[in-house]
C-alpha cells in the first residue's frame, strides 16, 4: 500500500464491500428466486456460503495490496486494537464500508429486481425459535472465529501468500453453522446496508435486533485482537509485526 492515496483506499474498501454483499447477500434471494416453491435445503446454504467465500478470496487479492481489504467493520476494530492500523483512518474505513454495503444492496435489487426485495433481500434476521441471546452468541462466535483468522494469517510468520485463501475459506466454512440462528452477517456493514436499502424499497425491516448484530460483532472484533495478541506476544512482551494486505 505503499504511495497509495487515501481516497484510492477507500474506493477499494467500498468496491470490496459492495461486491461482498452483491455477491454473497444476492445468493440469498437469487436462490430463492431460482427454487421458487422448493424447499430450502443444506445444498443452497453451501452455495450461499461459497459465494461469500469466493467473493472474499477474490477481493483480498484483488483490494489486499490497496486497502488491505478489511471490507468489514469488526476487521478494522481488531485490526486497529491491536496496533497494526491508525486509529485515525477508523472512522473513514467504516464509512467506506457501510457505503459499499449500501450500494452492494442496491446493486442487488437492479438486477435482480423487486423480487429481491420481497424475498427480503438476503437481510439477517434470527432464525425461527433464536431469541436475542442465542442470536448474540452466534454472530459473537462466528465473528470471532473470521477476525481471529484473520488477525493470525496475516501475521509475518504465517506462510505467505495463503491469507487470502484462508480468510475466504473460513468465512465460507463459519457461514455454515451459524446462518440457521442468525443468517449468519459476522460483519456489521454486512448487517446494515441491506437492511438500510430494504427499508428503502419499503420491505419489513427488524430494526431492534440491529443492536444485537452489532454488539455481538464488534466485540468480538475486539475479544479476537485482545486473544490474537496474547497468542503471538513473544517472551520479550512484543508482538512481532503484521502485514494488512491481505486481510477481509
Amino acid at each position: 500500500m505503499d504511495g497509495l492515496r487515501t481516497p484510492q483506499q477507500l474506493a477499494a474498501e467500498v468496491l470490496g464491500t459492495a461486491f461482498l454483499v452483491f455477491i454473497g447477500v444476492g445468493s440469498v434471494p437469487a436462490t430463492l428466486i431460482v427454487n421458487g416453491n422448493a424447499p430450502f435445503t443444506m445444498a443452497d446454504l453451501g452455495m450461499i456460503s461459497l459465494a461469500f467465500g469466493t467473493v472474499v478470496v477474490g477481493t483480498a487479492y484483488a483490494f489486499g495490496h490497496v486497502s488491505g481489504n478489511h471490507i468489514n467493520p469488526a476487521v478494522t476494530l481488531g485490526l486497529a486494537l491491536s496496533g497494526q492500523f491508525p486509529w485515525r483512518r477508523v472512522p473513514a474505513y467504516l464509512a467506506a464500508q457501510l457505503a459499499g454495503a449500501a450500494i452492494g444492496a442496491l446493486a442487488i435489487v437492479g438486477v435482480l429486481g423487486d423480487r429481491a426485495s420481497e424475498l427480503g433481500l438476503g437481510v439477517a434476521t434470527y432464525g425461527a425459535g433464536v431469541g436475542a441471546g442465542r442470536a448474540f452468541i452466534a454472530e459473537f462466535v462466528g465473528t470471532f472465529i473470521l477476525v481471529l483468522i484473520v488477525l493470525l494469517v496475516i501475521h509475518r510468520n504465517a506462510a505467505p501468500g495463503f491469507a487470502g485463501l484462508a480468510i475466504g475459506l473460513v468465512v465460507f466454512a463459519a457461514i455454515i453453522p451459524v446462518a440457521p440462528a442468525t443468517g449468519a452477517s459476522i460483519n456489521p456493514a454486512r448487517t446494515l446496508g441491506p437492511m438500510l436499502v430494504q427499508q428503502l424499497w419499503g420491505g419489513h425491516v427488524s430494526w431492534s435486533q440491529a443492536p444485537v448484530y452489532l454488539a455481538a460483532e464488534l466485540l468480538a472484533g475486539a475479544a479476537a485482537a485482545l486473544t490474537a495478541g496474547a497468542l503471538v506476544r513473544t517472551a520479550t512482551g512484543a508482538e512481532a509485526p503484521a502485514s494488512v494486505d491481505t486481510a477481509a
